[in-house]
Parts: structure tokens; C-alpha cells; sequence
């Protein structure tokens, strides 16, 4: 898995998304601790509210700016939000009102929903062998997990040294360090991408594209999965721990530890499984697998029979199943598109996957509230729903090549150029992806093409 870093290009962006990455987990830290200072004993408020934000720019921003910021270099538009970002986490310590915190994780919420969709558009142009990008896939897997249980170490680490307000310092010293190894390397131009219609039509695109393919319409359904499962280890993992098991609050660590540990042992050994394995035949049966272990940690709680191990084991395997799903997301959306619209497709998938979260988070802790098995039982329907959904709405056979006919692109019309006339139009065979010449999916191998 390695060996991918040996690009140099990539080995820079890797490194800079790992710093990034390091800088958020610092400012997560001291978020929460800004928020005791300003609020007291609100301060869980004060988060929720700032995590609701996070997902309303995340949702709302990704596609607008995407493609508001079209014809801006990648290159240049990744520095830019890097330094916004850094601007940011810099003038978070000086905040001395509530409202002054929403407004800055507003804005810098937004610039990072400007930045990853961008960032992850830019790698499959960098690294276009297949192999090396599902590796690369695996690498950002490994490196959100590693984040989750090295950040809060190091931020208590740093807390032993100086106040949390320098947290934010090194938040924002992460970011400027993200956009030096960003300016330090060429990246590929994706080219211009030419869609009829303004520039709110445009807007939509990314989220027209998504859901007009099948495999894309399946991903979607998964991402409803991930979210329901996830949730249900992120609100609920503290009350599990504390209340239910009666441990401290260094279990609490070590729950979400265990979770994180599968995660990370599937990114590493998953690379080789995808060179033999379609990803249609692992991502949705894991998916379900999630609704197994949600179904037994229901029953566990109805019965009162939750054990220290038994959460442990429970947690990483929703880890583990989690990460087959989640790492070869960025294989179906770069197969889903040309290289132009790319970043389009990634916005809605970003987009679309954070408007999952902002559903399951406020459900799960709201039914915990009354009853842990009713949320436990609720995230478990969803997942088996929204997995057996994937499985129905992802074809059997998804060959990236399909035959289609054109109905309304006239004679001599430079696509048509190796098509075939037949009495309803022009026939011929490509790599299918929505775009302006393709506007729907063909029902069948002779399915009709409206451009």
C-alpha cells in the first residue's frame, strides 16, 4: 500500500492532508474547551449547535462553491482555501462571544467544504492507474482513523505545555503547512467542463449526475447506512460506557479506539481484496453487516446484557464494516464522471453523505435520550433498509462501457463520429458517465439516449 508514495506529487498532497488533518483534530480539542470558558455548563449546547453548522455548510456550500469556483486552477483554489482555514483557526482564541464561535466554524466549515471536494477530484488525476488509486483510497482511510486516536493524545499532550487557545495556533500553522506542500507540487489541469444552461443550473449538476447513475443511487442508500451506524458509536459511545457499564472516562477512549482499530485494519489489508473483488460485491453486504451487529447490540440492551467486551467487539466490527464500504467511495464517483466534472461529482457526494449525518446525529442522541435500545433498534432498521435498498438499486452487471442510442444529436454531430444509424437515432458503444450529451442512464443494452 506503500508504494503509491513513491508518486512524489501524491507522497506532497498525502502529506498535507495528514498535516491538515492533525490541525482539525487539535482544534476539535479546543473547541470544546472554549465552549465550557463561554458557556459553563451549556457547553454540549454550544457543540451541538456548532456541529449542526458544520453539517448545514458542508450540505449547502459544497456544490455552490463547486461550481461557482469551476474555472479556478485546483492548484490555486486548494492554497487559497488553506490559508482562509488558517486565517480562521488563528482568530478562533480571540473570540469572546457565543455567536462569534458559530460565525467562525461557519466560515471555516465552508472554506473545508470548498477544499476536500477539490482535493479528492485531484487525486485520480495525479495517481490514473486504478491499483494506485484504490491504495491511495486505503491511505486516506488510515489517515482519517489514525487522526481520531492521535490528535486528542497529542492535544493533551500540548495541554501539559500551554493553554488550550495555542491548540488553535496549531491548527492554523497545520493548515499553512497543508497549503506550502500544496504549492510545492504541478497539479494536472482537469480541462473546462461545457454544460448547457446558467450557472444555477450548473449548481445542480453534480447532484443530477449522482442520482441519474445507478451505482452512484446505490452509494447514496450506503451512505444512509454508514451515517446510522456511525451516529449510534459518536453520540451514544460516552453514555454506553459511563452509564451503562459504570467504567471511566478512559474507556471512553478505548471504545472509540476499538472502533477506529478495525477501521484501520480493513484499510490496510483491503487494497488487495479490491484488485480481485468488484466493489459491488463488498460494499453492500457489508453494509448489511452493519445492520447485523446494530440488530445484536439491540438485543444485548433489551436484555440488559451488555459487557465490556462484548462493546469492544461490537465496535470494531461496525469499524471494520464501516471502512469497506467508505474506501472505494472514491472509485464509484471517479468511474461516474469525466475528469472536468469530477469536482461536481465529489460535491454531491460529499454534499449528500453529510446530509445523512445531519439526520442521524439529532435522531440517535434525541431517542437516546428516552431509550439506548430504541436507538440502537431505529439505526438498525435504517442500516437494513438503506443496504438492502443498495443491493436492489446497484445493477448486477455495471460494465463502465455501454451500448446506447442516440435520439436528437443531428447527422454529422462530432460524437457520433464512430456511431452506427439505426430507425431511432445513432448507436453506438463508450465509457457511460452523465454529462451534457448524456442526460439519463439507458434501460438496456439498446436503451435510447435523449443528450
Amino acid at each position: 500500500m506503500l508504494a503509491v508514495l513513491r508518486n512524489t506529487t501524491y507522497r506532497r498532497l498525502f502529506t498535507a492532508q495528514v498535516v491538515a488533518l492533525s490541525g482539525t483534530g487539535l482544534a476539535t480539542v479546543a473547541l470544546g474547551l472554549l465552549a465550557y470558558d463561554l458557556s459553563g455548563g451549556n457547553a454540549s449546547a454550544v457543540l451541538g449547535t456548532a456541529l449542526a453548522i458544520k453539517m448545514i455548510a458542508y450540505v449547502v456550500i459544497a456544490p455552490v462553491v463547486t461550481a461557482m469556483t469551476d474555472r479556478i486552477p485546483p492548484r490555486t483554489l486548494l492554497i487559497t482555501m488553506d490559508a482562509t482555514r488558517a486565517l480562521i483557526a488563528s482568530a478562533l482564541p480571540f473570540v469572546t462571544q457565543v455567536w462569534q464561535v458559530y460565525v467562525l466554524i461557519f466560515l471555516l466549515q465552508a472554506a473545508s467544504a470548498t477544499f476536500t471536494p477539490t482535493f479528492q477530484a485531484t487525486i485520480p488525476r495525479v495517481l490514473s492507474n486504478e491499483a494506485d488509486y484504490t491504495r491511495a483510497l486505503s491511505l486516506s482511510r488510515l489517515a482519517y482513523d489514525l487522526e481520531s486516536l492521535v490528535s486528542p493524545i497529542l492535544a493533551a499532550s500540548l495541554l501539559t505545555l500551554v493553554s488550550y487557545g495555542w491548540l488553535f495556533t496549531g491548527t492554523g500553522v497545520g493548515f499553512l503547512a497543508s497549503g506550502l506542500l500544496v504549492a510545492s507540487v504541478v497539479l494536472p489541469r482537469p480541462g473546462t467542463a461545457q454544460r448547457s444552461g446558467g450557472r444555477w443550473t450548473n449548481i445542480g449538476f453534480g447532484t443530477r449526475l449522482y442520482l441519474a447513475t445507478p451505482r452512484l443511487r446505490a452509494l447514496s442508500a450506503l451512505n444512509m447506512a454508514v451515517a446510522a451506524a456511525g451516529a449510534v458509536v459518536i453520540v451514544n459511545t460516552v453514555v454506553l460506557v459511563r452509564d451503562h457499564l459504570h467504567r471511566d472516562v478512559t474507556s471512553v477512549a478505548v471504545a472509540l479506539a476499538a472502533y477506529g482499530a478495525g477501521s484501520m485494519t480493513v484499510a490496510v489489508l483491503l487494497p488487495r481484496v479490491l484488485d480481485r473483488l468488484r466493489d459491488r460485491r463488498l460494499m453492500p453486504p457489508a453494509a448489511m453487516v452493519l445492520a447485523l451487529a446494530l440488530a445484536v447490540l439491540t438485543a444485548t440492551l433489551h436484555f440488559d446484557a451488555l459487557t465490556w467486551p462484548f462493546l469492544l467487539t461490537i465496535w470494531a466490527i461496525l469499524g471494520a464494516a464501516t471502512a469497506v464500504v467508505l474506501t472505494p467511495v472514491g472509485r464509484l464517483v471517479h468511474r461516474s464522471a469525466r475528469s472536468p466534472d469530477l469536482p461536481a461529482a465529489f460535491a454531491a457526494q460529499f454534499s449528500l453523505s453529510h446530509a445523512c449525518w445531519l439526520v442521524t446525529y439529532p435522531l440517535t442522541g434525541w431517542l437516546a435520550t428516552t431509550s439506548m435500545t430504541a436507538a440502537a433498534a431505529t439505526a438498525t432498521l435504517i442500516t437494513a433498509v438503506t443496504a438492502t435498498a443498495a443491493a436492489m438499486l446497484w445493477p448486477t452487471s455495471d460494465p463502465a462501457t455501454l451500448p446506447h442510442v442516440h435520439t436528437d444529436l443531428p447527422p454529422g454531430h462530432p460524437h457520433l463520429a464512430d456511431a452506427a444509424p439505426t430507425g431511432h437515432g445513432y448507436r453506438h458503444t463508450h465509457h457511460y458517465v452523465i454529462d451534457r450529451l448524456h442526460s439519463r442512464w439507458p434501460l438496456s443494452a439498446t436503451g435510447r439516449v435523449n443528450g
